[in-house]
């Protein structure tokens, strides 16, 4: 199946330390769009809507980290005007010193994102996105296990280490994604950007892919935050599920656990990385997101629905957290972004 002249042109960054299983799951999966689906269905492919190559610094074979020979498509210099970069995992120790490839593929990330590219990494990929200053000022996150590091070595970064997908910046233009296992949410939410809704389900269903429930940013839901073992951190939270637009929730929160605010606070901020401040305005921000997708209701009455007593107060957060206007973000609609929400509630 040939490429469409309009297909995405996407590079997935490789070098000795990269995930292979997730470099070619995200190569099998882009490849598959537009033709998988028509084959089991014994219809005509269509032309395929990403045009994706692996690339290295040189082009030439390596090892991976496994001893397997891995051969990219080609060198960097061989695409120098991708529409999407990817930088797969990275099997590296926080501790170790950054690989030698950094610095000429820091540089090929940064003149694609200055000429427009939408810039991804998946799990510690993250890593090399930071070391781009890409991410300075922007949420993000990462590998659990890179967390402290990240932290450590990048403060101007806001990490949001209970996040699964985060997409950043202007225009959406920095996606992260959290452990080696988001590169399937990564796919669904490109898919679904680029090839639009349908082909995202088609996706799903063919690799029985389905966004993780810890939580997402832009497609999938900021609703979830770490796993932990507090139950009445849990009940706190499940209540405010279905109670985050009451006046003063984070009081009515600490009276239903019968702890004091101050305590709540604590346990609260120790189980999930969030106060119950932030936490409530989280689940404001995501519902507003939802209406705006779905709906045409004013945006001053979704400000209200979802619990702000001042549209202007509404807006700022809005804006904070998804990194553009309400309204902005209501004229995107991005393909493949609604269908996907509820299986993340």
């Amino acid at each position: 199946m040939t490429s469409s002249p309009t297909a995405c042109r996407t590079a997935v960054l490789a070098m000795p330390c990269v995930g292979t299983s997730t470099v070619f799951g995200i190569l099998d999966v882009m490849g598959s769009v537009g033709r998988d689906w028509q084959m089991l269905h014994g219809t005509q492919p269509n032309p395929s809507a990403f045009d994706a190559k692996l690339l290295s610094v040189d082009g030439a074979s390596y090892r991976d980290v496994n001893g397997r020979v891995i051969t990219p498509d080609g060198a960097l210099s061989d695409f120098d005007r991708p529409d999407v970069v990817i930088v797969p995992d990275l099997h590296l120790a926080p501790s170790s010193p950054m690989p030698n490839e950094f610095g000429e593929m820091s540089a090929y990330i940064r003149t694609a994102h200055a000429r427009g590219a939408v810039i991804t990494s998946v799990c510690s990929g993250s890593v090399l996105l930071a070391a781009t200053g890409l991410l300075n000022g922007l949420e993000a996150t990462t590998h659990w296990g890179f967390g402290d590091f990240m932290t450590r070595e990048f403060p101007d970064i806001q990490l949001r280490r209970e996040r699964i997908l985060v997409p950043a910046g202007e225009g959406h233009r920095v996606v992260t994604a959290g452990g080696a296992s988001a590169w399937g949410d990564l796919m669904l939410y490109l898919v679904g950007r680029f090839a639009g809704e349908e082909e995202a389900r088609r996706m799903a269903k063919i690799y029985l892919l389905q966004p993780h429930t810890e939580g997402q940013l832009h497609y999938a839901s900021l609703l979830a935050g770490r796993q932990h073992e507090d139950a009445v951190v849990a009940e706190a939270q499940v209540w405010a599920a279905d109670n985050y637009a009451v006046p003063r929730p984070v009081a009515a929160m600490a009276k239903r656990t019968g702890l004091t605010e101050r305590n709540l606070l604590r346990r609260f901020r120790r189980a999930t990385g969030q106060s119950p401040a932030d936490y409530i305005q989280t689940l404001r921000i995501e519902e507003a997101k939802q209406m705006l997708e779905t709906s045409d209701t004013p945006i001053e009455e979704i400000a209200s629905e979802v619990g702000y007593t001042e549209t202007s107060s509404f807006r700022n957060a809005f804006k904070r957290h998804v990194g553009m206007s309400a309204s902005a973000y209501r004229k995107k609609r991005l393909p493949g972004v609604a269908q996907f929400s509820a299986a993340s509630q």
